[in-house]
């Protein structure tokens, strides 16, 4: 890219904002000084970690636990000590940093790693109507788009998936795959050793939705040492405390009682394999001597054997018991995926439970990775997505915005042996809830059961990434149900709904003043929501992709960062984007994946054409 004087000068005077110093943030401050410009700000809350090392070029061993953003500034400045860095140790959330703050930028640049920050970013820019450049990477596969208000789609038009969860009787009775029992091991080290929750319960489920049984008849048939599978202590922690953290006594209740009473729910396992109990003092006794020879390879990666697992086990309770103690009699550890213990011992647990119930064990390694919510980071992503940046950046500068794309970048090249893959920028979508004119939506829930802490919390601040709202409802009085004002309406908080005379066809209105947002949220009663789910929002399923339409889309739904899923777009419909080029231009549709290996072979394959000169929706031949 030849840098023209004009735009030369307009890199060295104006100034950006780039949020997040993580792997995409030390490449993208490192192209930005080098590039040329002079007046940057960074904000990052979070501190270097010793796993951050591999990828994030800026950091070396001496700043673990600093700042990522001063350490970032002070070390870009090295390659370019004439800029102006300022950084912040901050969450970009504050509300120090407020519409009139994000003005002051001619441009905002991404480099985040959850949905939340990106979510309020995105609103803040839409809200200051100034550009931004969103970006992501996860593994091998990255995204670069440009965000402008009323020209393309924000970053929330398109629904996102939502991180997947399981239900308490499947993690409790009945896993099926490796995930189901590594979640089990989480909420168990923190059922014994953390700080205990309800909703992360271990023990057998006996309200289980599959059973129709009398719990009092089984539980007089259970065989279990103790007599009480189904534990009714005063908690978990209290038993585990007065066995003195025994890890035998703990492994026998887990792995051995706890699934004899399992095996007496019948009608659990008419359908599915039953679980194999363990008993430790069996396994001891039949232990091989070659299980503890050293395997080749590296450590993190091997699979021990059953009773590799079982000294495994009882070596972290012992350890963990350790901890806990010095601390004090009422002491709470917090799992950590970089704690050595601590994963010790939720690999230990969950290959234990994938053994009982017939599933392949999984490597150390392999548990970190699912129990972390880690997509393996690769420092080559980041550098390519961080240049695609600043490209994208210098369209903008040169006031060529409309010559900006969303670029893809794949794990395997497209038909024309090309791994980055440019598509034109979608315009707004009219339905979005964000960028709409008068954004709306509506909701389904219990007016009955649903109190207004669960609307504040869980539907406006989760689901709809608010921070700090305030709710009116539209009943010709104006009642404040929400204020953003501390202590305002916090007797609400535990009141229902419908206590506010709130009820089918009830309207809300509510408004986030920090990103200058108001969304109208219509009400809608149900009293036939699934176990476990709380609300609903009418036409929009997260977790499918929309339905091909008659002008086809492009790869949209990669989740941007390394702390979200993220696959390349598919439908639920078994539908899949194919790249095919016609002149200069790439474009993607629809096509069923049982035809993908088909049009692979043809010489002649057809495809849409869409936003060109060729009109929009016409069929082409590429030959």
């Amino acid at each position: 890219w030849d840098l023209t004087s004009e735009l030369a000068d307009s890199l060295s005077t104006c100034s950006v904002l780039v949020v997040g110093a993580g792997g995409i943030g030390c490449e993208l401050l490192k192209n930005l000084v080098l590039t040329g410009f002079k007046n940057i700000e960074v904000i990052d809350l979070d501190t270097i970690d010793v796993s951050n090392l591999n990828r994030q070029f800026l950091f070396q061993k001496k700043h673990v636990g600093k700042s990522k953003a001063q350490v970032a500034k002070e070390s870009a400045l090295q390659f370019c000590p004439s800029a102006n860095i300022t950084a912040y140790h901050d969450s970009i959330m504050n509300p120090d940093y407020n519409v009139e703050y994000f003005r002051k930028f001619i441009l905002v640049m991404n480099a985040l790693d959850n949905r939340a920050a990106r979510n309020h970013v995105n609103r803040m820019c839409l809200a200051a109507d100034i550009p931004l450049i969103e970006s992501g990477t996860a593994g091998y596969l990255g995204q670069v788009t440009v965000i402008k208000k009323g020209m393309t789609e924000c970053y929330e038009c398109q629904p996102k998936p939502t991180q997947k969860t399981f239900p308490g009787c499947t993690i409790r009775n009945t896993p099926s795959e490796p995930i189901h029992c590594i979640v089990w091991a989480k909420y168990l080290f923190n059922q014994l050793f953390g700080e205990e929750d309800a909703d992360q319960e271990v023990s057998p489920d006996t309200a289980d939705p599959e059973l129709a049984w009398n719990p009092e008849d089984t539980a007089a048939r259970a065989t279990a040492s103790e007599k009480d599978g189904d534990i009714k202590r005063i908690s978990t922690k209290e038993w585990a405390r007065s066995t003195g953290y025994d890890p035998v006594k703990l492994f026998n209740k887990l792995f051995k009682d706890d699934i004899m009473y399992l095996l007496t729910m019948d009608k659990l396992w008419k359908k599915r394999k039953a679980p194999t109990p363990l008993d430790w003092q069996h396994l001891e006794n039949s232990a091989c001597p070659q299980e503890d020879s050293p395997v080749s390879g590296l450590k993190d990666q091997q699979v021990l054997g059953l009773w590799g697992y079982c000294q495994l086990f009882q070596h972290s309770v012992e350890t963990l018991r350790s901890q806990i103690q010095e601390k004090g009699e009422s002491a709470e550890l917090v799992w950590d995926k970089d704690d050595p213990p601590a994963m010790d011992f939720v690999t230990a647990a969950a290959n234990l439970r994938m053994h009982i119930f017939s599933m392949n064990m999984k490597s150390r390694f392999d548990v970190k990775s699912m129990a972390g919510n880690i997509i393996p980071a690769i420092a080559t992503t980041n550098a390519v997505i961080a240049g695609l940046i600043v490209l994208e950046g210098l369209k903008i500068l040169s006031g060529e915005i409309e010559s900006c794309r969303s670029i893809f970048l794949n794990k395997c090249p497209n038909l024309r042996k090309k791994l980055l893959v440019p598509c034109i920028l979608d315009p707004p979508s009219a339905n979005c809830y964000v960028c709409a004119s008068k954004p709306e939506v509506t909701v389904k829930l219990n007016v009955h059961k649903t109190v207004v802490l669960t609307l504040q919390d869980r539907i406006l601040k989760e689901r709809f990434g608010m921070v700090a709202p305030d709710v009116q409802i539209e009943d010709g009085k104006g009642t404040i149900l929400i204020s953003s004002e501390e202590g305002e309406t916090e007797a609400n908080n535990n009141k229902f709904l419908s206590d506010f005379g709130i009820r089918n066809g009830s309207r809300l209105q509510v408004d986030d003043f920090l990103q200058d947002y108001t969304l109208l949220v219509n009400v809608l009663h149900t009293e036939e929501l699934e176990r476990d789910v709380e609300f609903e929002v009418v036409g929009e399923a997260p977790d499918k992709a929309p339905p091909p339409q008659s002008k086809p889309e492009e790869v949209n739904s990669i989740t941007n960062g390394n702390k979200d899923s993220s696959q390349p777009s598919t439908s639920s419909k078994g539908l899949q984007y194919i790249y095919l080029g016609f002149k200069e231009s790439v474009e993607a549709f629809w096509l069923p994946k049982d035809k993908m290996k088909e049009v692979r072979k043809k010489e002649h394959v057809k495809f849409k054409v869409r936003g060109t000169q060729r009109g929009k929706g016409e069929t082409r031949e590429r030959e």
